[in-house]
């Protein structure tokens, strides 16, 4: 009982003060108000529980709303509990309704079978009265608001006539009355033994307190707050969640909030229907349009009248399931919509949606109500789900974007509208999963055949089929489309496509992947599509990067291609570098441009500019990081893990490639896979992980992968993998179809792949020397590169290396070694420091040998390259080169003679890092890196930074690992 009645001990007093004053023959009224659910019918059998203990005569009866209007129907249920006490009485008051009830029916009109049954109430006052002589007598009536007219006058006569005698009339009813329920109740207050109880819903204490008879004090109160919040203190539905803690808890303590569960939603549905009818058709709208909606629009979804609407507002805050117009609880409004049947759901959202149209909402609250709906759209709605999907985006929910986008190619007729979403919601799916764009591609690629694509979506529809390696089939459609447009200018009709958006096509499938160049070209005709070669005019960017013609969409692909293809043309660095920077200041990132700024990045790596890469790409990457964009974070990351690789971080190279694998599936990436794939391959292998590498070579790749010019990447890295594990004639057939693939499609510059060098390699370590130096010559005479580039260091190491005559070998290793120290890669600074040193050991200079293998050993270490650093220290497990002896052997001195802040920069210098490394690392400018060297080599007396002395790195620097 008192679990029962929790905060309800001073109404509980009231009314055992009024059953009191009527055993004294006083006779009372109390009436129980209260909003739905909060305990009115709980404290009422409590009451007549402990009335029936005490020797009361109770007799019960409740309203009903589906009985509302039949005649005296709570008043003959009040005689039916009455009738085995005195059957007398009961019979009596029987006969006088039923003869009111003969008299009604032969009544002309329902106000003279009103005034019939009125005549008769004071008898049957008068036949309940006389129980009431010998007893006390409660008469409890529940929800009396929902009971007849004929009955609340019943009631309201007794009312007036049991003043002298000992009964109790204890009544519940709504706060919210009808206006047909006004009169009775105004009527009823204004009897001076009338007192009004009303009920509150439970404080957070109260709540705390029910919670208290099942858990401990401590963990009452801890759980109190929360289950107030979502409750608002209703107690149906704090007892309800807490039902579903318990069934979800078992024997344990609960240490965080109660989740709702199916008891909860049973009870919110519960709440709703108690109520009047249009409340659950309130609920259901504030469902659907979410919180704080007006009444105005609440009405106009619902067909509710607003008045109406506002009171059941009213009704819904008071008994605690909204707060503020709004659910207090998600569970609840999901009860609510899952309850709601699915045609007059989808009717709300769709009714919803237009009326938000209509009142300028904002297209994404428009959308999700479209959505919701799941039925096609309106023509009005089609621009709507547009403007959603691209604020979906930018809001980083592609979900929503895709939802959106396929909402409204579905609802949308064939015709170039469809078309143009479809394109976009192409662009949309790609983010996330090109693979899962494969299907819409192949639409895609139909409509553009058609020639309903516009320029720009042409070019990207092309780019997206090369991904997905079917270039040669975008290629066919792209040249049938050339055909057709040649013909319709010879009879001068116009063609759907602009001829420069067919050449750009043409010319970016060509650089993608060169052999579909053959389409193009009819035998025997020269070819205009090769990277050396002159393109044609509407394909040729001017300097500023705008499209060389009037009929050349302004568009990232057409000046990408050019920075590409000069980029490869080799000696033309610096306008290489030019062009591909301008692509990527011009264009920001997105679906269209992603592929575009990826190849102009490649570009500047191609042309030697690592440094100028590395920024491009790290601000690429951080424009997407907080993107839900999985395909662009992975496509960058392969091009940042090709960086990395070609400055020789193989830990970095490595974990860069993992990740962007990671990001999205390997059929996602269709012949893009050979970049990360071959970053993998050989920055495993050069870090000593054979076993790995040879696993990943068995790894399904698409047949159209090495028909790509990123697949060139993968071929290299297989033939290094070879190379490590002693399959050289394998290695050699990888070099060397590399080579051919390159001869074939007029790659002249060293880059991508250096494989005439790698071929040579290859014949070392098969014995052949001659053949490696006539590769090595061969890469010589090409070289076109300025002094201190990428491609001249490693041609001096391999110059060296196939050189039988010490001298040469001393001198062409000492170029190597300047040359290497200025650029970027310390991979290949380590073995021709290491290379270096054996001949110097070979000549006899053991000190020098000495400490230029140390060097080598840690440039190597630094590059995670294991395989280096055992073979520049043999015979050591932990790779630390042997101890020298003699003047090497000496304490160290430099750091007397050097400021700590030229220490710093000496012992990076040592260590292989160039000036914008150090300057980076030391946070100073390149200059002030420049003037510390100068200092440095004064005082350590020597000319040049592979002169600074080995004992450098035993020096232990604060903030230098």
């Amino acid at each position: 009982m008192a679990a029962r009645l929790v905060e309800r001990e001073d109404e509980w007093e009231t009314l055992n003060d009024l059953l009191g004053s009527a055993r004294r023959g006083r006779g009372r009224v109390a009436v129980i108000s209260g909003p739905i659910a909060g305990g009115k019918t709980t404290l009422l059998e409590c009451f007549t529980e402990q009335a029936l203990s005490d020797g009361a005569l109770v007799l019960e009866a409740a309203g009903s709303r589906a009985e509302r209007y039949l005649p005296f129907g709570i008043l003959r249920r009040i005689l039916d509990s009455a009738a085995p006490l005195d059957p007398a009485v009961h019979a009596e008051a029987t006969a006088l309704l039923d003869g009111v009830s003969a008299e009604a029916e032969g009544a002309q009109d329902a106000a003279g079978a009103v005034e019939a049954g009125m005549r008769v109430l004071p008898h049957v006052c008068a036949s309940l009265l006389r129980i009431a002589r010998g007893r006390t007598v409660v008469i409890a009536v529940d929800d009396v608001h929902h009971g007849d007219e004929l009955s609340r006058a019943f009631l309201l006569c007794l009312a007036r006539r049991v003043r002298q005698a000992g009964v109790l009339i204890v009544l519940t009813e709504a706060v919210r009355l009808l206006p047909a329920q006004l009169d009775f109740h105004a009527e009823l207050k204004r009897q001076p033994n009338c007192t009004s109880i009303r009920l509150p819903l439970l404080s957070a204490d109260g709540t705390g307190r029910l919670l208290a008879g099942h858990f401990s004090t401590a963990a009452a109160q801890r759980l109190s707050a929360d289950c107030q919040e979502a409750t608002g203190g209703n107690p149906l539905l704090v007892k309800a969640l807490l039902e579903d803690g318990l069934a979800a808890l078992g024997d344990s303590e609960p240490f965080q909030p109660f989740v709702p569960a199916e008891t909860f939603e049973r009870a919110v549905l519960d709440c709703l229907h108690r109520g009047d009818p249009e409340m659950p058709a309130v609920a259901r709208g504030v469902a659907v349009l979410g919180d704080a909606c007006p009444p105005a629009l609440l009405s106009r979804i619902t067909d509710v009248h607003v008045k109406t609407a506002e009171l059941a507002l009213q009704d819904l805050g008071r008994c605690g399931i909204l707060r503020d117009g709004a659910f207090r609880e998600a569970a609840t409004r999901a009860a609510v919509l899952t309850a709601t049947p699915p045609g007059a759901l989808s009717a709300l959202h769709q009714r919803a949606a237009r009326l938000l149209h209509q009142e300028g909402a904002a297209a994404l609250d428009v959308a999700r109500h479209l959505l919701a709906a799941r039925k096609p759209v309106e023509g009005w709605a089609i621009p709507v789900l547009q403007e959603a999907a691209e604020y979906a985006l930018v809001e980083d929910d592609p979900q929503l974007a895709l939802r959106c986008g396929e909402l409204a190619v579905d609802s949308c007729p064939e015709g170039s509208r469809r078309t143009a979403l479809k394109s976009r919601l192409v662009s949309i799916v790609w983010r996330s999963s090109p693979a899962a764009a494969e299907g819409h591609l192949r639409q895609l690629s139909r409509e553009f055949c058609a020639g309903r694509l516009t320029d720009r979506d042409l070019l990207h529809a092309v780019s997206c089929l090369a991904w997905m390696g079917e270039a040669r089939q975008a290629a066919e459609a792209i040249h049938g489309l050339q055909t057709a447009a040649d013909q319709a200018r010879n009879v001068g009709r116009p063609f759907a496509y602009e001829s420069g958006t067919l050449a750009a096509a043409q010319n970016w499938l060509s650089l993608i992947s060169p052999p579909v160049r053959d389409v193009f070209t009819p035998s025997g005709a020269p070819d205009t599509t090769a990277p050396d070669a002159t393109a044609p005019d509407a394909t040729r960017a001017p300097a500023d990067g705008r499209a060389a013609s009037h009929d050349m969409p302004d568009d990232a692909h057409v000046p990408a291609a050019e920075a590409m293809r000069t980029a490869l043309r080799g000696g033309q660095g610096e306008a290489a570098v030019a062009e591909a920077t301008r692509v990527l200041q011009r264009y920001h990132l997105s679906d269209r441009t992603l592929t575009s700024l990826v190849l102009a990045v490649l570009a500047l790596v191609y042309a030697g500019r690592l440094d100028l890469a590395l920024t491009w790409i790290d601000r690429l990457l951080g424009e997407c990081a907080t993107s839900n964009a999985p395909t662009w974070q992975a496509v960058l990351g392969a091009v940042r893990a090709e960086i990395a690789l070609r400055q020789g971080d193989l830990p970095g190279a490595a974990a860069q490639a993992r990740q962007a694998m990671s990001l999205i599936s390997v059929p996602c990436w269709g012949v893009g896979i050979a970049l990360p794939l071959g970053v993998l391959i050989e920055a495993e292998t050069r870090m000593g992980n054979l076993e790995e590498a040879m696993g990943l070579l068995e790894q399904p790749v698409p047949e159209t992968m090495l028909e790509t010019r990123t697949g060139l990447h993968y071929l290299r890295a297989r033939g290094r993998c070879h190379l490590a594990t002693g399959r050289y004639h394998a290695a050699l057939r990888d070099f060397l179809t590399c080579g051919e693939l390159m001869q074939a499609w007029g790659m002249e510059a060293a880059e991508p792949v250096p494989w005439r060098l790698d071929a040579a390699e290859a014949w070392l370590a098969i014995g052949n020397v001659p053949r490696a130096r006539e590769y090595v010559e061969q890469q010589r005479r090409r070289e076109t590169g300025p002094a201190g580039s990428r491609p001249r260091g490693p041609v001096l190491f391999a110059l060296a290396r196939t050189s039988g005559d010490l001298g040469y070998r001393l001198k062409r290793l000492t170029e190597a070694v300047e040359v290497l120290e200025q650029g970027e890669d310390r991979l290949q600074l380590a073995r021709s420091l290491g290379e270096l040193g054996s001949a110097y050991r070979a000549a006899g200079d053991f000190n020098r040998a000495r400490m230029l293998v140390r060097k080598a050993w840690h440039v190597a270490k630094s590059c995670g390259a294991q395989p280096l650093c055992q073979e520049f220290t043999p015979g050591q497990g932990d790779g630390e080169p042997a101890p020298v002896t003699g003047r090497e052997a000496e304490p160290p001195s430099e750091a007397e003679v050097l400021s700590e802040a030229e220490a710093r920069v000496a012992l990076l210098a040592a260590r292989g890092h160039t000036n914008r490394e150090i300057a980076t690392k030391l946070y100073v400018t390149v200059s002030t890196v420049e003037q510390h060297l100068t200092r440095i080599y004064r005082k350590l007396q020597v000319k040049r930074r592979r002169d600074l002395p080995a004992r450098l790195w035993d020096l232990s620097l604060p903030g230098i690992a």
